[in-house]
């Protein structure tokens, strides 16, 4: 299911302005029904402001109300919207601080489990350079007595659906080339 964009401060928003249950709330969102209700006593959201999902165009008021009358229903975010959402920008992104020093292990993960995977596409799925990608696989990383292979969809640098998508074009392009093979064999 797609969130909204900014969960907590939507959720914030929802608590204050609207009849909803709590489960709604939190499946809408994708917290915890006991975060929403720590949301509601004022314990969870210290100073985050609630942001209106009508007015950014992720909800109707008719779908607020249709779920206030009925508390088994759900929230449906808005297609337009989820459109929006899912759309994955181009170009590099950035990668806070402190998960930059995260980026050496996503690497090792990745060369220990497809080691297949070339290092433009190890580049492109967790946003790093060649040169880092080539220290990493030498052991010429100058952290390389540190590095330990960690997933790096655990550590937030990419998305599962990203590395599925990844895994899944490295085992077509081996498929592709064992079928090539075969044909030049029979040849």
């Amino acid at each position: 299911m797609t969130l909204p964009l900014m969960p907590k401060a939507t959720a914030v928003w929802l608590v204050e302005n609207t009849a909803l249950s709590f489960e709604q709330i939190a499946q809408f969102c994708g917290l915890h029904p006991l975060e929403v209700q720590g949301i509601a006593d004022g314990e969870v959201s210290g100073g985050i402001r609630g942001v209106d999902p009508v007015a950014s165009g992720q909800l109707t008021m008719d779908e607020i109300k249709r779920c206030e009358a009925d508390a088994k229903l759900s929230l449906e975010i808005k297609s337009t919207a989820k459109q929006y959402i899912m759309q994955k920008t181009k170009g590099s992104r950035y990668t806070p601080v402190a998960r930059r020093q995260d980026k050496p292990d996503a690497i090792a993960w990745l060369i220990k489990n497809f080691p297949t995977m070339t290092d433009a596409q190890i580049a492109k799925l967790i946003g790093t350079t060649k040169n880092t990608i080539q220290a990493v696989r030498t052991k010429t990383h100058w952290n390389s007595g540190n590095i330990k292979p960690r997933d790096p969809v655990l550590l937030g640098l990419c998305t599962q659906t990203h590395l599925d998508a990844a895994t899944v074009s490295i085992k077509q392009e081996a498929e592709k080339s064992d079928a090539q093979s075969k044909e030049a064999a029979s040849n």
